[in-house]
């Protein structure tokens, strides 16, 4: 038995998925599902309303920076608990009292911001992808028409999952050098290409409010959502340790470094884009895809979004991967409606099939809306990542309170681990208020964020959930079996397989 094996065992929890991927392969997930390409062009134009190229250029470093700290934080925390559950598993381990109860919230938030991100991501992806499609074959920009690329997209997501981790994992080691090349060809073609660019004043220190809101400030702030949008994701090498080799360092390893790559990539973006942008009325309502059109010309402009798109394809492609582990563990532990359905495993590939497809329905659900009413799409979004930095911090700040009493895995902050935890527990507390504010005046059915009504009904109805049923029968992340029953199950897989 492999030490990984070993540390699973412990936990409570026999080998069933295949355990193939490299520390590579799993921080490429993570760095994939973060997407500079897709994240940072498809919010572009909140950065040009919030406060202007000053807001997106520092803005971007400011944001990144303090991601870096909750990603530290997490990545402490992973290499104690290298467990697919991820973030529910790791608050009940760490609550001194009420595991359960943390478990429950933490893992129901994880769950919603993770189906949320994924509609988000494979959404943009298509309405990315749809002016390429009218300009080069008259398949008209409508909202109808952007909702039945995001289904066909959301298929072949899934169905790329279901043939197994080994050809997600290639195709997420694909995608990094994809992300890193298209980042140098958008950036080389919008340095040479344009016939004008930006000053460095423009740049760096341009501001511009057209949130419709007076003060300067409170956009500039609505601006941050940009970059805190795409620095989402990253939980994703956690809630795939259980298929990666010496998890307890790749695992935290991954977390890091997308993190930390990405922040680099994305700021040479962001400064490419900005330099090329050529009439900025116009940026900012086309966006990216103007500004490559405007600064290239049609065919090479149709070359840029064609790149950004194949990112933008890999990330929702990783982003179900990701989100079936999540359900997977989840229901492993009984914590869904039908979780033994949601937590069989395909013998064949060794993946939760079911999950998977789980994942990709309620991502669909969740944007049905988008079909008549772009608003609410918006407001899904805002709900993800809200939901997804809850569940991110809940284990930092029950780990602070654990203090001495915290055992650390191989890999650890050591001394820094209480000023990293508590600065990444504010700034989770900032961003989440951030993003329920109205982002745009005056507040009418267009711009009123639904985010915070959205919010109050997921832990609303977790909260009633559990008062009236889970409390007297969730009781946190199970144990599978004794050592001898735990090898069976491994037996039993290993000759079906």
């Amino acid at each position: 038995m492999s030490d990984d094996e070993q540390r699973l065992h412990e936990l409570g929890y026999a080998q069933e998925l295949s355990r193939s991927m490299s520390g590579f392969s799993n921080f490429a997930v993570s760095f994939t599902i973060i997407s500079v390409l897709s994240g940072c062009l498809t919010s572009y134009t909140i950065g040009l309303k919030g406060g202007g190229p000053v807001v997106i250029t520092w803005g971007w470093l400011g944001v990144g920076g303090m991601t870096l700290l909750v990603a530290l934080a997490m990545a402490e925390v992973c290499s104690s608990y290298p467990t697919a559950g991820g973030l529910y598993y790791w608050a009940a381990k760490l609550a001194k009292s009420n595991g359960p109860a943390w478990s429950w919230f933490t893992g129901w938030f994880n769950f919603i911001g993770q189906v949320a991100v994924t509609a988000a991501i494979v959404y943009g992806s298509a309405a990315f992808l749809n002016p390429l499609l009218d300009l080069q074959f008259g398949y008209g920009v409508t909202l109808g028409h952007t909702f039945t690329l995001f289904t066909v997209l959301l298929v072949v997501h899934a169905l790329l999952n279901q043939f197994g981790v080994k050809l997600v994992s290639l195709l997420s080691s694909v995608s990094v050098w994809w992300h890193v090349i298209g980042v140098a060809v958008v950036v080389g073609v919008l340095a040479f290409k344009p016939s004008h660019h930006q000053s460095a004043g423009f740049v760096f220190s341009e501001f511009v409010n057209e949130t419709g809101w007076q003060y300067g400030a409170y956009a500039a702030l609505i601006g941050l959502l940009l970059s805190q949008y795409t620095l989402t994701g990253y939980d994703a090498s956690a809630h795939m340790t259980e298929e990666t080799r010496d998890a307890a360092r790749s695992g935290p390893r991954g977390i890091v470094n997308s993190v930390l790559i990405s922040v680099g990539a994305g700021w040479v973006l962001l400064l490419g884009v900005t330099f090329a942008i050529q009439d900025y009325a116009k940026s900012v309502e086309g966006g990216p895809a103007e500004i490559f059109i405007a600064s290239t010309g049609e065919t090479v402009g149709k070359l840029l979004i064609l790149v950004s798109f194949g990112a933008q394809f890999f990330c929702g492609m990783s982003s179900v991967t990701a989100n079936s582990r999540m359900i997977y563990a989840f229901s492993r532990d009984g914590a869904l409606p039908l979780s033994g359905l949601w937590h069989r495993i395909n013998k064949r590939s060794r993946t939760p099939t079911n999950a998977i497809w789980l994942a990709a329905g309620g991502a669909f659900v969740l944007a049905l809306p988008a079909i008549w009413n772009l608003t609410a799409y918006l407001a899904v979004t805002s709900v993800a990542v809200v939901g997804l930095y809850i569940a991110y911090v809940i284990p930092t700040f029950l780990r602070l309170r654990q203090g001495a009493d915290f055992t650390p895995g191989p890999w650890s902050l050591g001394r820094w681990s209480r000023p990293i935890g508590v600065l990444a527990v504010l700034w989770v507390v900032v961003i989440s208020v951030l993003f329920m504010l109205p982002p745009a005046n005056p507040i009418n059915k267009d711009s009123f964020n639904y985010a915070p009504v959205a919010i109050l009904v997921v832990l609303g109805g977790a909260g009633l959930w559990w008062v009236l049923s889970a409390r007297r029968w969730f009781t946190g992340p199970k144990v599978q079996g004794s050592a001898e029953e735990l090898a069976a199950i491994e037996q039993e897989l290993k000759s079906l397989g």
